[in-house]
C-alpha cells in the first residue's frame, strides 16, 4: 500500500468516526423499555386496583414481583365487588390478611402457562391445603372456564415473570364437596350427599379422603339395581354407601399402599400396581384433586359395603 493510499484511508476513517460522534451528540439515544412484571402490569391497569390492594394487604405483592415464573388468574374490580357483596362486607378493610392470602394464592400457578397450554382437568395452585398440599383448580378448556363457572375474559398478557389471564369472578378454594359441585361429572354424587345429609359433614374441617364415583359409575349401579336414579334410594340406603367412600385423613396417591384401608363404614382392600384398584374391580381414574379439607380420587364404580 502506497503512502498516498494510506493517508486517504486514514482520512476516511476519521471522517466516519466523526460522523458517529456527531450523531450521538445530536440525536437522543435509543432506550429499550424493560418488560413489566405481573404486579407492575396490574398496577398500571385501573381495572385491577382492588386486586393490587388485596395483594398488598396480604403481603403478596413482593412475591409476585419476584422472578417466578407465575401464572395469575386476575379478577377484575367487578369480580371483587361481586365477592364482597356475596360475603356481606363493604370492602377489603373487612377482610384480614389471613383470609385474603389463601384466596389470592388460589389464583396463582407456580409456572408460566399460556392459554394454548391449558388442558381440561386440574392444575395445582399455590394455595395450601392439609399437610402443605397444594389446592387444585379445575380447567374446562372448551368453554374457557375455571371451576365450572368462572370465565377467562382475556388471556396471555405476558409479563417479565409470567403471564396474566383475566377472569370475571374471584375463585374461592373449595372443600371436597366444592370440588364435586364444581365438576359436572360428580353431579349425581352431590345429589346423593345432599339427600343423605352428608354435604355439611364433608364441608367440615376434616381432613377427608373421598373416593368419588363419577356419574357413569352411578348409572351403572342404577342399572344393576333396576332403578332410575337417586330418587329411588332412601337416605338410610345412601348413607352407609357414601360413608364407605370416605377415609379420615388427607391421603394422596403417593401415600396409598397395598392393603386394607379403614373408611367411615368398614374397610376397603387397596391394591397399588401400575394403577390403583379398590376391592379388586374398582379403578382410580383420576387422583389427587386437592381441596381445603381433603383430597378427592375419582373412581369408575360405586363401592358397596359388605352386607352385615
Amino acid at each position: 500500500m502506497t503512502s498516498k493510499n494510506y493517508r486517504l484511508m486514514l482520512i476516511a476513517s476519521i471522517a466516519f468516526v466523526s460522523g458517529l460522534t456527531s450523531c450521538s451528540k445530536d440525536e437522543d439515544p435509543i432506550v429499550m423499555e424493560q418488560p413489566q412484571n405481573i404486579v407492575e402490569i396490574a398496577s398500571a391497569n385501573p381495572d385491577f386496583s382492588i386486586l393490587v390492594s388485596a395483594l398488598q394487604k396480604a403481603d403478596l405483592a413482593s412475591t409476585l414481583e419476584g422472578s417466578g415464573p407465575f401464572t395469575v388468574f386476575a379478577p377484575t374490580n367487578a369480580a371483587f365487588t361481586s365477592l364482597l357483596a356475596d360475603l356481606g362486607v363493604s370492602g377489603l378493610d373487612d377482610l384480614s390478611a389471613e383470609t385474603l392470602k389463601p384466596i389470592l394464592l388460589y389464583h396463582v400457578l407456580g409456572e408460566k402457562v399460556l392459554s394454548s397450554e391449558l388442558a381440561d382437568g386440574y392444575v395445582t395452585t399455590l394455595s395450601s391445603g392439609p399437610d402443605q398440599t397444594k389446592i387444585s383448580l379445575g380447567v374446562d378448556k372448551q368453554y374457557v372456564k375455571l371451576n365450572g363457572t368462572t370465565s377467562v375474559t382475556a388471556a396471555d398478557i405476558v409479563a417479565s415473570n409470567g403471564v396474566i389471564h383475566v377472569i370475571d369472578k374471584v375463585l374461592l378454594p373449595p372443600t371436597v364437596v366444592g370440588i364435586a359441585i364444581n365438576n359436572p361429572a360428580f353431579s349425581i354424587l352431590v345429589e346423593a350427599a345432599v339427600k343423605a345429609n352428608l354435604a355439611g359433614t364433608l364441608s367440615g374441617t376434616g381432613p377427608f379422603t373421598v373416593f368419588a364415583p363419577t356419574n357413569a359409575a352411578f348409572q351403572t349401579l342404577f342399572t344393576e339395581l333396576g332403578i332410575s336414579g337417586i330418587a329411588d334410594l332412601t337416605k338410610e340406603q345412601l348413607t352407609p354407601i357414601l360413608l364407605y367412600h370416605v377415609v379420615s385423613g388427607n391421603i394422596v396417591s403417593g401415600q396409598l399402599a397395598t392393603g386394607d384401608v379403614n373408611t367411615l363404614n368398614g374397610s376397603l382392600s387397596v391394591n397399588v400396581g401400575s394403577s390403583v384398584t379398590i376391592n379388586s374391580t374398582t379403578r382410580v381414574i383420576l387422583a389427587d384433586v386437592q381441596g381445603t379439607n381433603g383430597v378427592v380420587h375419582a373412581i369408575d364404580q360405586v363401592l358397596l359395603p359388605p352386607a352385615r
